[in-house]
């Protein structure tokens, strides 16, 4: 490929693959290199939830992105995206109601097809929920559910296929001036490593405020369900064909290289609990758990775009980044090859703040 953009991508998950792919598609020269499996990091303990039901517009176009290009996939190598309703709720009148009335008011806005109900309409929808003490929900139809195993397998075949030269099970150090991985030189260098992006960018002796944190997930068994968020009690759930997928926001700041994969006997008792009461004569037995890794940034915002000159980052996605990913890595790709600007609220170099 005499000629042609050199260009290293550091993290082989769900964006770094689609930007991989992206960038090999327009001709570009790519190497992707993981220090293990592609896709065992973040991605593959990723809940698989889609949705694009956001109240700011970036969110709003990078999401809508995303599902466009997930179904456009979907059929592909096995790879399935599901069209799964959304609903998020909560039980508290007062502020926590505004807030849904808010984010519904202003979604709605941005075209999104999302509408707001009551407990009894819940009720009529979704029997298969309580809903006796709910004081206001809102229900997004164009989302769905998607399994993020398959989307790697097929990125790994896509970016292959276009010429991608794909390097599993190996570690990347990270240099400037020119921007190098493991001694070689590349035009660019783009680091998606997840969690780990902080770590391989510091030895490249950038820093950049990424929060790394764990969370945790189960698969129960249970009835079909929507895709649910209970805003006070702080979980999702989700349909899985093995019954339910659910998980919660408690996080704790942890190394990503030293963490606890396996979810803990509390965690498991206290959402099997909420499951239960929040489900219609409903067993959960439970199959199966796990930990995972996330990193955000303290302003919120995800780090996407070029950092230093030929240094490209796109990490600090909050447990967002999977449902996303199609979008990101394209937008990622884009600009690295100078067809798009970046994003100014995701510009890496922007003051987001200081991490702990």
């Amino acid at each position: 490929m005499t000629g042609a953009l050199r260009v290293a991508v550091v993290g082989g998950g769900a964006v770094g693959l689609t930007a991989a792919y992206d960038l090999a598609a327009r001709d570009a020269d790519v190497t992707v290199f993981d220090r293990g499996a592609f896709g065992a990091g973040s991605t593959e303990r990723a809940a698989g939830i889609v949705y694009d039901a956001y109240a700011e517009d970036v969110d709003v176009g990078v999401a809508a992105r995303a599902i466009e290009r997930f179904r456009a996939f979907s059929g592909e190598r096995g790879f399935r995206f599901t069209s799964a309703p959304y609903l998020w709720f909560t039980t508290q009148a007062g502020a926590s109601a505004a807030a849904i009335r808010e984010q519904a008011e202003r979604m709605q806005h941005h075209d999104r097809d999302v509408t707001l109900l009551t407990a009894e309409e819940i009720r009529r929808e979704f029997p298969v929920l309580r809903t006796e003490d709910i004081e206001v929900g809102a229900l997004a139809r164009t989302a769905g559910v998607a399994d993020p195993r398959g989307y790697v397998d097929l990125l790994v075949a896509k970016a292959r296929e276009a010429g991608a030269d794909l390097r599993p099970e190996t570690p990347a150090t990270v240099a400037l001036d020119p921007p190098r991985v493991n001694g070689e030189r590349y035009d660019a260098v783009v680091v998606t490593a997840g969690a780990w992006t902080k770590r391989v960018l510091a030895d490249a002796g950038v820093r950049v405020p990424l929060e790394p944190y764990r969370v945790q997930a189960l698969v129960t068994g249970g009835p079909s369900v929507p895709i649910f968020y209970d805003a006070d009690e702080e979980y999702y759930a989700r349909p899985h064909p093995e019954g339910v997928l659910a998980g919660d926001g408690v996080t704790e700041d942890v190394d990503p290289d030293d963490y606890d994969e396996d979810a803990d006997d509390a965690f498991h008792a206290s959402m099997r609990r909420r499951l239960g009461e929040r489900l219609v004569n409903a067993d959960v037995p439970l199959a199966r758990s796990w930990a995972g890794v996330c990193a955000g940034t303290p302003d919120n915002d995800p780090l996407l775009g070029e950092l230093a000159e030929g240094l490209y980052v796109g990490a600090g996605w909050a447990g967002h980044g999977f449902m996303r990913a199609p979008a990101l890595g394209e937008r990622l790709a884009l600009q690295v090859l100078g067809e798009r600007e970046g994003i100014a609220a995701f510009d890496p170099t922007r003051d987001a703040g200081h991490d702990r």
